[in-house]
């Protein structure tokens, strides 16, 4: 992949990912989708701290993936997913960078979840 073109016109803009220690999990509705110890966490200026967990580590069968797409001049083109958990869908909840900028490589399939704009999902660190 190429070099983020973010990066190149805002060079002041922050994006940093860090490799946690300890155990990270997600629960959708109050069901766990997500747990591991191998998370990187992500602080970008001016938003939330996001968690990216390992495809093996998320129950990918509660997952569906939509047409939905957004691009990222940091990190690059988001796939979004929805989360069925509990006899509910939440719509658009769950996003990956399959093909991420050279910068943000670590981030290649990796699932976040969006915990602030979908109420029933909640992270955990321990």
């Amino acid at each position: 992949m190429s070099k983020s073109p973010g990066h190149q016109k805002w060079p002041n803009h922050k994006v940093s990912e860090r490799h946690l220690a300890e155990r990270v999990s997600v629960k959708a509705n109050g069901e766990v989708v997500a747990d591991s110890t191998d998370v990187i966490e992500v602080d970008e200026d001016d938003h939330p701290t996001r968690y990216y967990f390992p495809r093996a580590d998320v129950a990918m069968d509660k997952l569906s993936r939509t047409e939905t797409t957004t691009a990222c001049p940091f990190k690059g083109k988001a796939h979004y997913y929805s989360v069925t958990a509990s006899g509910k869908r939440l719509e658009d909840a769950v996003w990956t960078y399959e093909e991420p900028y050279e910068e943000h490589q670590e981030l290649k399939d990796r699932i976040a979840f969006y915990d602030d704009k979908v109420p029933a999902l909640e992270i955990s660190t321990n």
